[in-house]
């Protein structure tokens, strides 16, 4: 089934097909600056499976593993809609807030935990990481 996020504006938009593959909640300070949010919600498709339209504008920096992080957003909102990493090149995420579906897919793993804010609460049974993915799950 396809599902299309969008900006605020709707002129920037991606459909994407099927399931993601992730949903991930990340808690860096990186994150929380582009989503203006105390974290960051992204659904994860492999590229074959997304389809852009619309005008987009870029914004690269680096991440604390050393690699760079793409993010997209549209030129006239200002709303960041999607991004790639170096570490997964033939993945793209989107932010799950785009699709405005209250029924979308919890987050499957929360990253970078050591700048959660203790008073949001996350769904039960998913993996915690102090860091990225990599580092070692709490429990």
């Amino acid at each position: 089934m396809a599902k299309t996020a969008h900006c605020n504006c709707g002129q920037l938009r991606a459909e994407v097909a099927g399931e993601p593959d992730a949903v991930v909640a990340c808690h860096c300070a990186d994150c929380q600056r582009r989503t203006g949010s105390v974290l960051g919600v992204g659904a994860y498709y492999p590229k074959d499976r997304v389809t852009v339209t619309g005008e987009s504008r870029e914004f690269v920096r680096d991440t604390a593993s050393g690699g760079t992080f793409r993010q997209n957003f549209c030129p006239t909102c200002g709303t960041t809609l999607f991004w790639s990493t170096e570490n997964k090149p033939d993945s793209i995420g989107i932010a799950v807030g785009a699709f405005a579906d209250p029924a979308f897919l919890p987050p499957q793993r929360s990253v970078w935990e050591q700048s959660h804010h203790g008073w949001l609460g996350l769904p039960e049974g998913i993996g915690h990481f102090p860091r990225g993915r990599g580092a070692v799950a709490k429990s």
